[in-house]
């Protein structure tokens, strides 16, 4: 499919989705966001994708929304506004949930919904140069659809400073709250997300979608009878699956497992 604000590329099992309008420092607007909702959700579905980067063009890796958009918006009813917000945080939903493993790979700065767009995915790396804002309360806005994604990668103490206060961070800070796993010199980020890449493309696909699954269904739960039950009946499933059979087997049998032949 010919994209309009992405770039899609597929190699070796990894999707490569690129925000492509660098002229505006990858900021989003409508048809961004329809863009992104299609293809985490075609590749989501794909047999052929093992993992997923969201990449940017430019010096920039979002600004978040676009100002054009924002203007469009500020005519707006109460019931369009409802209607465009909807759009966005379905978007975002499309990432968090997509099956495959989605790596952020952050090469500049990211404002706003550009981190929105970072804590929806599961791995993020930055370069050690970008800076990251929550700017929404300097506009009379708040980051609210972005806000289950924000607050869970970076913690309700964080996101308490940095929602109110709209103040910018480095990338230190943003490896120091959790917002982002691993930092790198520019020149390392390549490398680095390939590394990380090759490590969820080389497990078994299965494993790597059902440990997703675990991780977002079981954060916050108390620890009782019921998640007993639940955390061995989940393991018992994959251990009965064909890629646990498999991947025991191999290991038994000191041979490399079906999914990477």
């Amino acid at each position: 499919m010919e994209y309009q604000t992405l770039a899609v590329a597929i190699a070796d099992k990894v999707a490569t989705v690129t925000l492509n309008r660098p002229d505006v420092r990858n900021a989003f607007n409508e048809i961004t966001i329809a863009e992104l909702s299609l293809a985490f959700d075609e590749l989501g579905r794909s047999d052929d994708i093992r993992a997923i980067v969201l990449d940017a063009n430019g010096p920039a890796f979002c600004a978040g929304a676009d100002l054009n958009w924002m203007k469009k918006m500020a005519g707006y009813s109460h019931a369009e506004n409802s209607e465009d917000a909807s759009k966005l945080a379905e978007m975002l939903r499309a990432i968090y949930l997509c099956p495959k493993p989605v790596v952020a790979k952050i090469q500049g700065d990211c404002y706003a919904g550009g981190m929105g767009l970072v804590a929806a995915c599961d791995i993020a790396v930055s370069v050690n140069s970008a800076s990251f804002c929550l700017s929404e309360v300097k506009l009379g806005l708040i980051p609210a659809t972005i806000s289950p994604y924000v607050i869970r990668a970076m913690g309700e103490n964080a996101a308490r400073r940095y929602f109110l206060t709209a103040e910018k961070f480095s990338a230190q800070e943003a490896h120091r709250i959790g917002f982002v796993h691993d930092i790198v010199p520019a020149d390392a980020l390549d490398a680095h997300v390939a590394a990380i890449v090759n490590a969820l493309v080389t497990s078994s696909p299965n494993a790597v979608r059902e440990a997703k699954v675990l991780v977002r269904e079981i954060t916050g739960k108390a620890v009782d009878a019921a998640m007993v039950v639940d955390t061995a009946e989940r393991i018992a499933k994959v251990r009965a699956s064909d890629e646990g059979r498999e991947g025991v087997a191999s290991f038994l049998e000191k041979r490399k497992p079906s999914w990477l032949v």
